[in-house]
């Protein structure tokens, strides 16, 4: 049984009219960049609930969540009509494997994401640790909308503050827009336009990819790059090349 503490709503943002980010102060244990919560509401006398990841480093108190409307979503909906100060429930521990400790040495790490599973890399990269064992690191945001892109200047930010190390590729699928190749994460890696446009190559031999987002996205990129680059899923007993997370 998860223990659930009460948080308070420090600031909300509202990016589009379907994508919204949440802060928040609440005693939580701390958690290891890349790990989500579950937050809750109690809604006609049931505790609604679904997990979250955390966008903010864990060295930062602010607790960030970035979260899209669902039409029809029990929970998403009430949170985007949260205001400062009203309270919600967040679980005191975070869970999740979707963490660099898990992740092997390489040369290139590739941070391929749609939508809001953003979030989790930009926890990752905002606390800056171990990020030393990668020579190069690929952060990708694919979205609908060049709108939908509401972390871009933080995106652009940390590739200045890594100096060199952070390539940042936006991807938008229904409009051109600037500086974002178009289309879907896996047409663009099967034609080589996500790799031309980024300047490296994804391969077995010195290659990790990471997949955070959308679960048809998750199967299509990991089907592949199993079938064209000779990668494997990423096991503890048995390490591999790839390692996802899927956001339903």
């Amino acid at each position: 049984m998860a223990n659930w503490v009460t948080g308070k709503v420090t600031d909300i943002t509202n990016w589009t009219g379907s994508l919204f980010s949440i802060k928040v102060h609440a005693p939580i244990e701390k958690f290891t960049a890349g790990q989500f919560a579950k937050l809750a509401l109690e809604i006609e006398g049931e505790r609604i609930q679904r997990a979250y990841s955390y966008v903010n480093s864990p060295d930062d108190n602010n607790l960030e969540f970035y979260l899209v409307t669902v039409p029809e979503g029990k929970l998403s909906s009430r949170l985007a009509t949260l205001k400062t100060g009203d309270e919600l429930l967040v679980t005191e521990q975070a869970a999740g494997f979707f963490v660099l400790d898990e992740i092997p040495d390489c040369q290139t790490l590739w941070m391929l994401s749609t939508g809001t599973a953003i979030g989790p890399y930009l926890s990752i990269l905002q606390q800056g640790v171990n990020l030393e064992r990668f020579e190069n690191i690929v952060l990708v945001h694919a979205v609908r909308w060049g709108q939908d892109l509401s972390y871009l200047p933080m995106m652009q930010q940390l590739e200045k503050k890594l100096q060199g190390k952070l390539r940042i590729q936006t991807i938008v699928s229904r409009e051109k827009y600037p500086d974002s190749l178009m289309g879907r994460i896996p047409a663009l890696i099967e034609s080589g336009e996500l790799e031309s446009a980024v300047g490296l190559p994804i391969q077995a031999e010195n290659s990790h990819v990471m997949l955070c987002g959308n679960p048809q996205m998750v199967r299509d990129t990991q089907q592949l790059l199993k079938e064209q680059r000779n990668m494997v899923k990423h096991l503890r007993r048995k390490p591999g090349h790839i390692t996802s997370e899927q956001y339903w």
